[in-house]
Formats: C-alpha cells, sequence, structure tokens
C-alpha cells in the first residue's frame, strides 16, 4: 500500500497537507472524501490507529454531523453502524484523512504527518 490522502478542495486544511507532501517529494493518491470516502477496510486500519475511537473519525463539526445528532448518538452506535454512515456520506470523515505504510492520522498536524514518513 501507498500512501493515500482524502480530501475535500474547499478545505484549507487539506490544502495544506498536500502542499506539505509535495514540498516533501512524497507522492501520494489524492481521492476526494465527497465523492469517495474511505473504505470500511481503510475506515478500520484507521480506526486501530486511533485506538478504537471512533469519534476521532468523525467531522464533529461538521454541518451534517450536527443535523443527525450523531454528537448524542454515536456513543451507542456499533463499528458497523458508524463505518456505514461513515462510507455513504464522506462528509462525516474527518479531514485530511491520511493512510500510509506506517499509520493513519486524521487532520493536519505536521509533527504527525512527520513520524509516518
Amino acid at each position: 500500500m501507498g500512501t493515500t490522502v482524502y480530501t475535500y478542495q474547499k478545505c484549507s486544511t487539506c490544502r495544506k497537507a498536500t502542499d506539505w507532501l509535495r514540498r516533501q517529494g512524497l507522492p501520494f493518491e489524492e481521492k476526494p472524501i465527497r465523492e469517495t470516502p474511505p473504505t470500511q477496510s481503510e475506515l478500520a486500519q484507521m480506526l486501530r490507529h486511533k485506538n478504537g475511537e471512533i469519534r476521532k473519525l468523525f467531522n464533529t463539526s461538521g454541518m451534517d454531523y450536527r443535523a443527525l445528532g450523531l454528537k448524542d448518538k454515536l456513543s451507542e452506535m456499533s463499528t458497523d453502524e458508524a463505518f456505514a454512515l461513515l462510507e455513504s456520506n464522506g462528509n462525516l470523515v474527518k479531514r485530511p484523512f491520511l493512510l500510509t505504510n506506517k499509520g493513519g492520522a486524521v487532520g493536519f498536524r505536521e509533527p504527525e504527518w512527520k513520524t509516518l514518513f
């Protein structure tokens, strides 16, 4: 597996992340998170990197998250139910969503990303 980063074109943090990858000379595949959300396999991989904390995979500041009332519902959901939501609605996924051979990260924090390369 190479490096995959899911982004949203209008997200300034996503642009900073891909700019950083390019400046480092790191090859990566960029996927549009809204049109092609991470797969269940990729979500499961990220969940392992986040020590099973499903909330960390969600864009908790997004309108879709609030509209669905997930703040109150997420703790009652099974992992399969949460993955189904994330797979069906890329707006719910925390972005940028990065998977590498060494691990994964959600959001862009340069020191964290450096450890993955």
